[in-house]
């Protein structure tokens, strides 16, 4: 069968964001794009020269090259504290854009009353699609359902995604993000939805208590509380027992890990994977990327300090291993792990270490940074083509640790 060079061109083009997506580490944009033009260039003179049959072989070995995860590059993340913060792509700069027009404010110049209420990202993008004509309707899943579970410190809001068809279903509990100070279940919405449909899955996604009012570690007792919950009251939920995920954004990506360490220590069942993104590591403020990203939107350096004087205690909390991980004293016999990083975002060079740390310690990891998207991209699907390459790798990675473990 012949093949048009205009579908092997079209199947260069898909091979590009595959290149971008799981390649571009510490080169700037600018570099790898330069890189990247030659090596298409070449790359297609090639593809003239060469039979149907060498041409399959030869875009399968390109293909296998550009997809190949799971392992971590440590590059030379140190270097990009002196580059300028990233430019954001077109699509992450109509959001950005969108939510300045609504008035939101950098979340430190507010008090924690304002920051609840202020402008979030999630309507950001509901108003664009507005202005845009498209409908604003979440992502369809089988049903959904609003439930609460007793915790260490009174009940915890869960909302409980199912998909569509006949069970039973994988389940995963799923850790919103927020700062531990702000955000709802309503917040994260469109992320549940996507993960639920991406992954097959039942999604438990939970609330916990908050800072000021609540501290450290008062929300992180509350995510291992709903873990426990959510292995106990699997089967009842129409899921496989066995096949229990944790997925975590942010603050909620902190304390998913966290759940994967606290069960491994407390030797009960361990997730079968922890899917992590742009979650906080380490309580510091002088990683290369939150110098670059001091001044970034929606979340910048100025932020976390923010987030992390209502929660902490105090500073010297911070060096608790539940709340920096990357200095857990272990990471040895912890689940598969999927790190996702936000290159416009000052957690990227944390997350980076953390799924670094991860692999040293023998945990199969999948890491992808994604550029020209700043931090809370995940849930953006509706808008972000890199949204949804993200859910659809957190998907793919989820079923792949599901089916391991059968039935």
């Amino acid at each position: 069968m012949f093949i048009s060079y205009k579908q092997w061109r079209a199947e260069l083009t898909g091979l590009q964001e595959c290149i971008i997506q799981n390649f571009l580490g510490d080169a700037t944009t600018a570099e790898f794009s330069g890189h990247l033009i030659s090596f298409r260039r070449n790359f297609m003179q090639t593809l003239k020269m060469l039979k149907p049959q060498s041409l399959i072989t030869a875009v399968s070995c390109a293909a296998l090259v550009a997809c190949a995860g799971g392992s971590v590059d440590p590059g030379n993340e140190a270097a990009r504290a002196n580059e300028p913060k990233p430019a954001a792509n077109a699509q992450m700069q109509t959001v950005l854009d969108e939510l300045a027009a609504l008035g939101a404010k950098p979340l430190q110049t507010l008090t924690v009353a304002q920051a609840r209420t202020q402008p979030t990202p999630a309507d950001a993008v509901k108003s664009l699609l507005a202005k845009q004509g498209k409908s604003t309707v979440p992502e369809a899943v089988g049903s959904v359902e609003d439930r609460s579970i007793p915790g260490p410190g009174g009940s915890i809001p869960i909302r409980i995604y199912k998909p569509a068809g006949a069970g039973p279903f994988p389940v995963a509990l799923y850790i919103h993000g927020g700062g531990w100070v702000i955000a709802t279940l309503d917040t994260y919405d469109s992320s549940a939805r996507a993960l639920t449909n991406a992954a097959g899955a039942i999604i438990v996604s939970t609330h916990y208590r908050q800072a000021p009012e609540f501290r450290f570690p008062a929300a992180h007792e509350d995510a291992y509380a709903a873990y426990q919950w959510t292995l106990a009251n699997a089967t009842s939920l129409g899921g496989i027992a066995k096949q229990i995920a944790v997925i975590g954004e942010s603050a909620g990506g902190n304390m998913a890990t966290g759940v994967a360490i606290r069960a491994r220590d407390n030797n009960i069942q361990r997730p079968v994977h922890q899917a992590l993104i742009y979650p906080v590591t380490n309580y510091a403020y002088d990683s290369p990327s939150q110098i670059q990203n001091r001044d970034a939107a929606p979340l910048g350096t100025p932020a976390l300090m923010w987030f992390y004087d209502k929660y902490l205690p105090t500073p010297a909390d911070g060096a608790n291993p539940l709340f920096s991980v990357l200095r857990a004293p272990s990471l040895a016999n912890l689940p598969s792990a999927t790190v996702i990083t936000a290159d416009i975002d000052p957690l990227r060079s944390e997350g980076r270490a953390y799924a670094q740390r991860l692999g040293e310690a023998g945990v199969s990891v999948d890491y992808g940074n994604y550029v020209g998207v700043a931090h809370e991209f995940f849930g953006m699907g509706a808008v972000l083509t890199d949204a949804r390459s993200a859910v659809a790798r957190v998907g793919t990675n989820l079923k792949a640790a599901f089916a391991k473990t059968g039935d």
